[in-house]
């Protein structure tokens, strides 16, 4: 039986479940994480050999003499490696060790053949294959390129995280605790506040509604820069805005609106946030940025307006708003998607089948 070796941290519950379903598919998993981790339990109940490894630096010596004893100690075919540091510290414990080394992508950028830290994580020659989330990535490293310098097409390979909707069955929250009335129409949008999430963007997009689109924003994540919370004061609807601050229970209040809005800029992978809204059969708005449109039917299973456009997600806010027949339809086509589209069975598959393909 293939042995392959998953160097993480805190995988997420998609990542986790792919992890656990792989022996089903003919592969010996052994996965270092933090013995902390959440998913730590995830993948000891389905019985994979757990190793306890935090990595603290790009550059961590333990960490390189620890995943170097284990390659030593078991005869592995591959390393898997999910995020910036485990594909640093991998390729060095990896040194003059005949292995397939797999690495895992997960936003669009920051990737350059001219930023030599890159050459030590996706560019570095012995990495055989870069699983990106979605086409955009995949996209992103096709497109770069320098005289002589091009990534090999076979390289970057796009395998969605899949997810299951029996992970999204809790009651979605009151919001009435937030002080928002039961019939109002809410706008949600969960993200911490960086530029390229676009959040001023949505708070213009909010104070272009025609005064008789009554409405909610719901904002869910750190957004506590001085910038965004100047132009939240300086809004005439900022009596409608409601900050709930970081929550556990995110997907719930996503659950418990009308829509989501992700205004992002730009550097989306697959939005978490925007599967966990469709799950709940919350309809979607996103921009045409990095993966979020590989979500989205436009049209069907939510809305896709460019990036940066306020006026557009505002005449999508009130497309929705005015017709709750529509909203509803749309919800319950998101929820289909995510179902039929974004399996966590077809990650697990579309995974073992690169395995596959590496070693034959």
């Amino acid at each position: 039986m293939p042995r392959v070796l998953c160097v993480t941290d805190f995988s997420d519950r998609a990542e986790a479940a792919c992890l656990a379903g792989l022996p089903g598919q003919g592969f010996e998993i052994s996965v270092m994480c933090p013995r902390q981790a959440p998913s730590w339990q995830t993948f000891a109940a389905a019985g994979l050999h757990t190793i306890d490894l935090r990595i603290k630096g790009n550059i961590d010596r333990h960490a390189i003499q620890a995943i170097r004893e284990e390659l030593q100690r078991v005869n592995y075919d591959i390393v898997h490696t999910f995020n910036n540091r485990a594909i640093t510290n991998a390729l060095l414990a990896t040194r003059n060790i005949d292995i397939r080394i797999v690495a895992y992508r997960g936003i669009v950028g920051n990737v350059s053949f001219l930023d030599p830290m890159s050459w030590l994580r996706y560019l570095h020659p012995r990495v055989d294959r870069i699983v990106c989330v979605a086409n955009a990535v995949r996209d992103y490293f096709l497109d770069m390129g320098l005289p002589g310098l091009r990534v090999d097409r076979q390289k970057p390979v796009t395998i969605y995280k899949g997810h299951d909707l029996d992970w999204y069955r809790d009651e979605p929250a009151d919001l009435a605790l937030l002080g928002i009335p039961a019939s109002a129409f809410v706008i949600c949008c969960v993200a911490n506040d960086r530029p390229r999430k676009g959040l001023p963007v949505l708070i213009d997009a909010l104070d272009q509604l025609p005064a008789a689109v009554d409405t909610w924003l719901l904002l869910v994540g750190k957004m506590d820069s001085p910038r965004l919370q100047k132009k939240i004061a300086a809004s005439p609807r900022r009596n409608r805005i409601v900050m709930a601050g970081y929550r556990e229970d995110a997907p719930t209040l996503a659950a418990a609106s009308d829509c989501l809005v992700l205004p992002a800029l730009r550097r989306e992978g697959l939005p978490k946030v925007v599967i966990e809204a469709m799950a709940y059969a919350t309809v979607p708005i996103v921009t045409d940025s990095g993966g979020s449109p590989e979500l989205v039917v436009d049209g069907e299973s939510g809305l896709v307006v460019p990036p940066g456009e306020a006026a557009a997600i505002a005449a999508a806010i009130e497309k929705l708003h005015d017709d709750t027949d529509l909203c509803r339809t749309m919800g319950k086509a998101a929820q289909a998607r995510i179902r039929k589209s974004f399996r966590v069975e077809d990650t697990i598959m579309q995974t073992a089948a690169l395995y596959r393909e590496l070693l034959a």
